[in-house]
């Protein structure tokens, strides 16, 4: 097939897009940061919008650590001393020592004994599973997983998938009996926290299940939680799911690019799978690592999040978004309930979702809808995100925003 009709082919699949309003379209582009002032907090520059100052509601910074001075002075001294990339892969000259460093953190952090990075925590999700995954393996998967575990289970071809309902435990627990005799290893796989609506999985429920089932598959059940968006925004000491709801996971993944603010993923577990996960792993045997200054940023921000101000910081996340969530439903929206710094405006019409994103960006607001299939049809939403260096300011002026919407 020549280009120019590839080209036509592919056209044709984006006028499709654009027909069933799936189309991302043009990314617009940061072009500058504001610091906070006075009573609010930091804004940002868009390319094409000249002077006009927006306030991010929809960023995975939830602590405000990309922003941080240790962070970016740590990342700072190592691009100085290590240069701006690793050059290598890991196995052969790519291992620099604020990468060891960081694992040996992350494993600590984590209480595992081992710990290793990925270039970014879809790697680590792709990278984890199918290495794990033999021809009498199956899994389980909760019904809203993200779309790196659904990819990573298509790529692993375990002998069977099955998909419980979305944090049933009495769904879970059926097919964990139905999956008995079927095959020698079992993989249960779910979110630690659901990006689309902030809720948790009851990993203690889920853990005990397995623990109940384990001795009917000749290699047991192995637990795996990807937690990118619970590690640094849930729990009194940031731990995620696992302090906030209880249990633990046999293998934890989580990203070091949304609370911690820097870049890259990993995954924390005991020292053999770490050690198996090296050698078998394509997304790490065959991909670079995150750059050295980005691994010291990273461990910069860790030693944050694990310290006195990084309780702070999670006692004000907390409080903001509680905050946010109050005076949503003062307003008369439809919010889900919880205490993650995500916070879902459920609209459901995938019209008033769009025209309420862009009532809010023509007041200098930033905001992500989400409409089907990214939710299912009927669940349109608006997610917003509260970072900890968000101001009650910032969020009054948001809900003036909404309830002056029309639409």
């Amino acid at each position: 097939m020549t280009q120019s009709l590839l080209a036509k082919v592919l056209e044709e699949s984006l006028a499709e897009l654009d027909r069933q309003g799936r189309r991302k379209g043009a990314e617009r582009a940061i072009t500058g940061l504001v610091p906070a002032e006075g009573n609010l907090g930091p804004r940002c520059y868009l390319a094409g919008f000249g002077p006009r100052k927006f306030l991010r509601m929809n960023s995975n910074s939830y602590l405000g650590l990309s922003l941080h001075p240790r962070v970016i002075a740590a990342e700072e001294e190592a691009v100085r001393a290590y240069g701006a990339g690793p050059g290598a892969v890991r196995f052969i000259s790519g291992t620099h020592a604020p990468h060891l460093r960081l694992e040996a953190q992350l494993a600590g952090f984590h209480g595992r004994e081992a710990a290793m990075i990925f270039s970014a925590a879809y790697a680590a999700v792709m990278g984890v599973i199918p290495p794990l995954v033999t021809e009498e393996t199956m899994v389980l998967s909760d019904a809203l997983n993200h779309n790196s575990i659904i990819n990573a289970l298509r790529l692993a071809r375990p002998a069977g998938k099955l998909v419980y309902n979305h944090l049933d435990l009495a769904d879970l627990e059926s097919k964990l009996e139905s999956c008995a005799g079927k095959a020698k290893r079992l993989l249960v796989v779910s979110d630690g926290v659901f990006s689309m609506r902030g809720d948790q999985a009851p990993l203690a429920g889920i853990v005990e299940l397995c623990r109940k089932y384990r001795e009917q598959f000749e290699e047991g059940i192995v637990t795996v939680v990807d937690d990118s968006h619970g590690v640094g925004a849930c729990g009194e000491s940031g731990r995620g799911v696992e302090e906030s709801a209880g249990g633990r996971a046999d293998i934890l993944v989580a990203t070091l690019g949304k609370a911690l603010g820097v870049n890259g993923g990993y995954v924390a577990a005991a020292g053999p799978v770490i050690d198996y996960l090296r050698e078998t792993s394509p997304f790490y045997v065959y991909s670079n690592p995150i750059t050295p200054s980005e691994a010291a940023a990273a461990g910069a921000a860790l030693a944050v999040l694990d310290s006195s101000e990084g309780r702070e910081r999670l006692a004000r996340l907390r409080g903001l978004s509680e905050l946010f969530r109050t005076g949503l439903t003062r307003a008369g929206f439809e919010v889900l309930a919880g205490g993650h710094p995500i916070v879902p405006l459920l609209v459901r019409d995938t019209g008033k979702t769009a025209a309420l994103v862009r009532h809010l960006f023509n007041h200098n607001v930033l905001v992500t809808g989400l409409n089907y299939p990214v939710v299912p049809r009927g669940d349109e939403e608006i997610r917003f995100q509260i970072n900890a260096d968000h101001t009650e300011a910032d969020l009054d002026y948001v809900l003036q925003v909404l309830a002056e919407f029309s639409g």
